[in-house]
């Protein structure tokens, strides 16, 4: 192997992912020193809901943004192996900061991709500069199927307009860009929108799990579409940020949860012996550390596909979500029986470890799709 590539710092929860370049490795090493300072006031954020702004500026400041940005688009053009790192890093330190984050680069890249033959550039600029850019793509009726929108824009001249509501849009408090789809003519297309007095926020936010994104509902009243910020559709070769994401939010998640749980287990003395020593609790740990460590090893696979232009990649994808999903849970779940009473105080990380897992499962597509596609796809059935 090249010694450009580095292996020991993939080692993580007794599993061992594929190698990324040395140079991105220098990217995750300043991640991962950020992700302790996240992590020290994760839960301050999760109790007042509120965004921790100042994690977002700091990624952006570290040069994260400029890396995940394609170089066909003017960025560093972080692989999908080390994006994947990444997200995971974020996530077991602050699972909100990963998921915001998430959604604002996969927006903000959407944007310079999708609408690269006219604007492309503009939104590239506005990302490297620090603006903030937000997914508005899930509607109350469409379910998972956000690509598919089910809200009609209105011509208006050159331009259109779009009167409805858009859900779970994370950080758009904060937006300064929002990626909005509608039907033109009856076919999916995808604006760059910049929010408006025609654009409010419902305040319904109030979740248990994920509090400090702030997935807000927004609504749009004739908010106006313009042409020159229209995009073509998703398609091969564009760097499919929120797919490659989401599995390493739930993944991160797992990652604290069973840290929490090893924790509690070594330090908790039941009748003058660790809790560890019980066993029970190694046959159970035992179990969810070996799913966890497949899980990995799954999406990394998938990472790897993406990297080498391997088109399965997007079912491989599929399957670590939903595999990630379910593990998070499972370990979560295992945190709280194994942390007892005090594993279900307020204080202890295990209930917002527990919390933050559920969401995951929700997130599109959420574990109940991809169980009908794969279990369809396995069974032979159209």
């Amino acid at each position: 192997m090249p010694d450009h590539y580095r292996v020991e710092a993939c080692v993580t929860n007794a599993h061992f992912c594929f190698p990324v370049p040395e140079s991105e490795q220098i990217l995750l090493d300043t991640v991962r020193k950020l992700a302790g300072e996240f992590a020290a006031v994760a839960a301050e954020y999760d109790e007042r809901a509120e965004i921790a702004v100042g994690h977002l500026d700091s990624l952006h400041h570290a040069g994260v943004n400029r890396a995940v940005l394609p170089a066909a688009v003017g960025g560093g053009g972080l692989s999908y192996l080390g994006f994947g790192q990444l997200v995971r890093i974020l996530a077991a330190a602050d699972p909100s900061t990963a998921t915001i984050w998430t959604m604002h680069t996969g927006a903000g890249v959407a944007l310079a991709e999708l609408t690269f033959q006219t604007r492309g550039a503009f939104f590239a600029e506005e990302f490297l500069a620090g603006k903030r850019f937000a997914n508005a793509l899930s509607e109350p009726a469409s379910g998972n199927r956000f690509l598919a929108p089910q809200q009609d824009a209105v011509a208006r001249g050159s331009d259109w307009t779009l009167s409805g509501a858009k859900r779970f849009v994370s950080g758009a408090e904060i937006a300064d860009y929002l990626l909005v789809n509608a039907r033109v003519d009856g076919v999916p297309t995808f604006f760059g929108v910049v929010p408006d007095e025609t654009v409010t926020v419902i305040p319904i936010w109030d979740t248990l799990g994920l509090r400090a994104t702030r997935s807000q509902l927004l609504e749009f009243h004739d908010t106006v579409l313009p042409a020159e910020f229209r995009g073509r559709a998703p398609g091969p070769g564009d760097f499919a940020v929120i797919p490659a994401g989401l599995p390493g939010i739930s993944l991160g998640i797992a990652d604290a949860a069973l840290a929490a749980l090893i924790a509690h287990a070594q330090s908790r003395i039941i009748l003058d012996r660790p809790l560890s020593h019980q066993q029970w609790v190694q046959h159970e740990v035992a179990d969810v550390q070996a799913k966890l460590a497949a899980a990995h090893a799954l999406y990394e696979q998938a990472l790897w596909q993406a990297d080498h232009g391997i088109p399965l990649f997007f079912p491989t994808l599929d399957r670590a979500k939903y595999l990630a999903n379910k593990v998070a849970v499972e370990v979560a779940q295992l945190g709280v029986r194994i942390g007892g009473a005090s594993g279900y105080l307020k204080r202890s990380p295990i209930q917002r470890h527990l919390r933050d897992a559920e969401a995951g499962q929700l997130m599109a597509y959420s574990t109940e799709v991809l169980a009908s596609s794969m279990g369809a796809e396995v069974l032979g059935v159209e």
